[in-house]
């Protein structure tokens, strides 16, 4: 398989950490977090972790310049570092990539800067483990007044609402919320959707859910708290419009393939 290439240049450190539940039942669980300057919050985030729910947490730094990588390692953590930035969604591919290469079963991707709730983590997980579902997303929106509780700035509410709409016209997946970085996937859905041919910027958060409607994968929601402040990762208007451009356009390139102008991104 493609994903067993990759890491060639990655630099890792092999996890002293096994905090999982041990019964023949379970699945094995797998965090990956997609780094970037988080040595502020990473501890904090990783405290809240439920205890007895994963097995192996891996930390993918994207060329951060604080010291991030450092203090993963510190931590007893799977560490991999990019030898320079290569973008959110470049990050995401090596999260997966490794935690195939771990034996995951399920994988769920959480944010170290601790702005979505870890607490909820055995819920994602327990979807995919009782067969509901193969994606499971961490919904701002699942909940009413959700994310303005959170503090999530009124222009991105609106922006959200907008994109989640057209692209639940497209894709037909019902969900409240398309643009959630907390997210849950099975090993069969990353074993088969060809992920590695998606974007490499903040799109690819995008295209996945395009992709797990191609493949006819179900797609389950979770409702989750979150809270913006300085230290959370959060883009700027600039980014996020270049980004909802980017959205509208890979769901329109969706409807192409549809109508028979096919794309890698759907094909095995």
């Amino acid at each position: 398989m493609g994903w067993t290439q990759v890491a060639d240049t990655a630099q890792k450190k092999r996890a002293v950490l096994a905090t999982g539940r041990g019964s023949i039942e379970s699945l094995r669980t797998v965090v990956v977090m997609p780094a970037y300057n988080a040595a502020k919050t990473l501890e904090t985030t990783l405290a809240s972790i439920p205890p007895g729910v994963v097995d192996t947490i891996i930390l993918v730094d994207d060329g951060s310049r604080d010291g991030t990588a450092a203090l993963a390692a510190s931590l007893d953590l799977v560490v991999i570092s990019h030898p320079h930035n290569a973008g959110y969604g470049a990050n995401q591919k090596t999260c997966y990539i490794e935690a195939l290469r771990d034996g995951a079963d399920v994988i769920v991707m959480l944010h170290p800067d601790g702005q979505y709730d870890p607490a909820i983590l055995d819920d994602m997980v327990e979807v995919i483990r009782r067969g509901e579902a193969d994606v499971v997303l961490g919904s701002r929106f699942l909940k009413p007044g959700g994310a303005r509780a959170g503090g999530m700035p009124w222009w991105k509410r609106i922006a959200n609402r907008f994109l989640t709409g057209y692209e639940n016209r497209v894709l037909g997946l019902g969900l409240t919320e398309y643009h959630t970085g907390y997210r849950a996937y099975s090993r069969k859905f990353l074993t088969t959707v060809p992920f590695l041919r998606n974007s490499n910027d903040f799109v690819f958060d995008t295209q996945i859910l395009t992709q797990a409607a191609s493949f006819k994968f179900k797609v389950a929601e979770v409702p989750v708290t979150t809270k913006y402040f300085d230290d959370a990762s959060s883009v700027n208007f600039r980014v996020s419009l270049v980004y909802g451009l980017k959205t509208v356009w890979t769901v329109n390139r969706f409807i192409l393939h549809r109508l028979g102008l096919r794309s890698r991104r759907y094909s095995r």
